[in-house]
């Protein structure tokens, strides 16, 4: 085998090792959650994002937070994704979701992260609740927030209505998007 030939598989390679532990790790994802484990994760991720000093303008202008503290991502061609969290005003729980969604393409490996997103207008937040089901992508527009851009976040700055950030990644994925998936509403026990 050529050394271009190994480079190029070093990342199937990579995925297809470290896919059986990311699943493993979240196997209870496959089943719906309580709501108060839904809670607890949901609490924890809140700690690790407020200590993080660049979504501090976030928290200070966003009207509610939809927090996925674990979304499972996965795929070879064909992927999806799978994750529940709350919606969060102040201190209170306004409701819980699930996102799903799939993806045909260029996708390759697994990976376990959360996604918080912030709405920053009650019209955006409002459009989350009008339907039976929000796909990212229609609707009020998400940015979605890397750690380059976070550094520039001030409250000035602040104008879209709806600001997406991820953490916590575990896991090695060739493709990560939020659009085309789409936020439900749920009654967990």
């Amino acid at each position: 085998m050529t050394e271009a030939t190994r480079r190029q598989l070093l990342p199937l390679g990579a995925a297809i090792a470290i896919a059986p532990s990311i699943l493993a790790v979240s196997s209870r994802q496959a089943r719906a959650a309580t709501r108060a484990e839904i809670d607890g994760e949901v609490a924890n991720a809140l700690r690790t994002l407020r200590a993080q000093e660049n979504t501090r303008p976030l928290f200070a202008g966003a009207k509610s937070v939809l927090v996925f503290p674990r979304i499972l991502s996965g795929g070879f061609i064909v992927g999806g994704q799978y994750g529940q969290g709350a919606l969060i005003a102040g201190e209170r729980t306004l409701g819980y979701y699930n996102i799903a969604g799939a993806s045909f393409g260029f996708t390759i490996g697994a990976q376990v992260a959360g996604l918080a997103m912030f709405f920053m207008t009650d019209a955006a937040r409002a459009a989350l609740d009008a339907a039976s089901g929000w796909e990212i992508g229609t609707g009020p527009t998400v940015v979605a927030v890397d750690q380059g851009m976070q550094a520039n976040i001030t409250s000035t700055t602040l104008t879209a209505p709806v600001y997406a950030i991820s953490f916590s990644q575990q896991g090695l994925m060739a493709s990560l998007s939020i659009n085309g998936s789409k936020i439900t509403r749920i009654q967990p026990e």
